[in-house]
């Protein structure tokens, strides 16, 4: 039973390991160059389609950061690709 929890409790750290490489993510979102990429206007449009509420948007190293409120209103952060504004992490 000890060994489950050990093993339970080293998952739960991995997985918190995964949600702060996502925040920072470490590499670009894409590699197209910036003129093929949309406007920040046109990326908080997409994401207020897929139901979040935006706040405020930015983008960053080559990779689109959106603060919103989810459908449950919960604070999040959306990192997506600028060139189609897909979702690529979201912490």
């Amino acid at each position: 039973m000890r060994t489950i929890t050990m093993i339970a409790a080293a998952l739960t750290t991995l997985g918190g390991v995964s949600v702060a490489q996502a925040s920072s993510l470490g590499r670009p979102c894409t590699a197209a160059p910036q003129s093929q990429w949309l406007s920040v206007e046109a990326l908080k449009a997409k994401a207020e389609a897929q139901g979040y509420k935006v706040q405020k948007a930015k983008i960053s190293k080559a990779c689109g950061e959106i603060y919103a409120l989810d459908q449950n209103n919960a604070r999040t952060e959306l990192f997506v690709d600028p060139t189609s504004g897909e979702i690529v992490a979201k912490e």
